[in-house]
């Protein structure tokens, strides 16, 4: 019988110690990786900032595709629907490292404000979500994707949930491979739903203006939209 309690005892509190690293994993998970995530992504932005401030030559451009590097930050986006202090980096990569560093960009696909499919992808919880509410952007919404020569302002136009071996999401005219591209448009991708990656969930947007650094964005496009 004693045998039988020192059993269960021992069997008791090895439960307790799964279930104690368990929780510890699902805090690491789902806060600690957006602590330590947000506060290395704001870092990069303020790097890229500085890096964007500094003056242009007449020879800079935007290249047709943005850099030859998996990991590097390049651009950032901005979207007023998740707020007016929303500002995410932009990398060269879909990796599973690269996307805890931010939004990472399809290689192959084309750069900002190119015609084709500026596709890429951002996690919807953990190591800073930077898609995380993509289900609550709206057709007409602004995102606007700034680089070192220019701001672009793309508007959603559709969105569309799909298996993650659904590639034609992210072909050069979205969901028809093979035709070519004649507009400038974005795709962003996230899981779905939420904690679960089984769908993806899918935003497509369409290049409406564009403006040169000296331009400056105007502040409108920035507003918060309604309901919001």
């Amino acid at each position: 019988m004693r045998g039988v309690r020192g059993a269960v005892h021992v069997v008791g509190e090895l439960m307790i110690t799964v279930g104690v690293l368990l929780l510890a994993f699902l805090v690491w998970q789902l806060w600690w990786t957006d602590v330590t995530a947000n506060h290395h992504q704001q870092q990069q932005v303020q790097d890229l900032e500085r890096q964007f401030a500094q003056p242009q030559t007449s020879s800079t451009t935007d290249a047709v595709h943005p850099t030859g590097r998996l990991g590097d930050a390049f651009a950032l986006v901005r979207i007023p629907r998740f707020g007016s202090d929303y500002v995410r980096p932009v990398h060269e990569g879909t990796t599973t490292d690269i996307l805890q560093e931010g939004i990472g960009h399809y290689v192959g696909t084309a750069a900002p404000g190119r015609v084709g499919n500026f596709a890429t992808a951002g996690h919807r919880t953990t190591y800073g979500k930077p898609y995380s509410d993509i289900a609550e952007l709206k057709d007409g919404d602004a995102v606007v994707v700034e680089t070192k020569k220019a701001y672009y302002v793309y508007r959603v136009t559709s969105h569309e949930i799909v298996l993650p071996t659904t590639v034609s999401v992210i072909a050069p005219t979205p969901d028809r491979p093979g035709v070519k591209p004649t507009k400038a448009m974005m795709t962003m991708t996230s899981c779905n739903p939420k904690y679960s990656a089984a769908q993806r969930y899918v935003v497509h947007a369409e290049l409406a203006d564009s403006y040169t650094r000296s331009q400056g964005l105007p502040k409108s496009v920035l507003a918060t939209p309604k309901g919001a």
